[in-house]
């Protein structure tokens, strides 16, 4: 069994999925504290893996480096995930992969940018309240989407865990954590629910983001 490492600080979302999926494969790892106040990743060793200084970065024992964490994603679900978690027919897979997709930039890079960072990453005194229901109400235009086609599947893509789960899921603790008004989305939180009971979610996902804030 080859050696995995990856490289991050495990407050990063985008290595919180890395880590949430290497667990649920079942895949041991070893984890490098890097970016943030960490450093590292101004280093002329760790921007020889990827040059664009980022977290998280992965090697899987001889293989060269992957950085970006939907494309670690996607290599861990080819090397290690199982049929249901994402299929071999390439049609069956990319009915997983349309989803992972949508859920990864529509809704986990817009909440973050747009609202999670508005609040968390500013003072309190220097937060622009309406700015935040103005975004927080155009990510839950999205969730929306997500609501009602959990109304007809138990799992975003299907009625199986995929990888389209880890995609959307990341940052659905980030959601219902922040101290925000929710819209009423049943479903959605009927599926979160059901994420925070597995360990691998609880382990990887609903971890403290203090040292994030401001």
């Amino acid at each position: 069994m080859s050696e995995i490492t990856v490289w991050g600080r495990k407050s990063s979302v985008n290595v919180q999925l890395v880590l949430w999926a290497l667990d649920e494969m079942s895949r041991p790892y070893q984890r490098h504290d890097a970016g943030f106040i960490y450093g590292v990743v101004d280093t002329d060793e760790f921007r020889a893996m990827n040059p664009n200084g980022r977290v998280p970065v992965l090697i899987d024992g001889d293989a060269p480096p992957v950085f970006e964490s939907a494309a670690i994603l996607r290599y861990l679900a080819s090397q290690y995930g199982d049929e249901s978690f994402w299929p071999s027919a390439a049609v069956a897979r990319a009915q997983v992969d349309k989803w992972a997709e949508w859920a990864k930039w529509n809704f986990g890079h817009a909440f973050i940018m747009t609202t999670f960072w508005k609040l968390v990453r500013t003072s309190a005194d220097k937060i622009d309240h309406d700015t935040v229901r103005s975004a927080l109400a155009a990510v839950e235009e999205i969730l929306a989407l997500a609501d009602a086609k959990l109304a007809t599947s138990t799992y975003l893509a299907n009625d199986e865990f995929t990888l389209a789960d880890i995609a959307f899921g990341y940052c659905l603790y980030r959601y219902y954590d922040i101290d925000v008004v929710r819209r009423d989305l049943p479903h959605l939180r009927r599926y979160y629910e059901l994420l925070c009971r597995r360990p691998a979610y609880r382990k990887n996902i609903m971890v403290s983001y203090d040292e994030l804030r401001a």
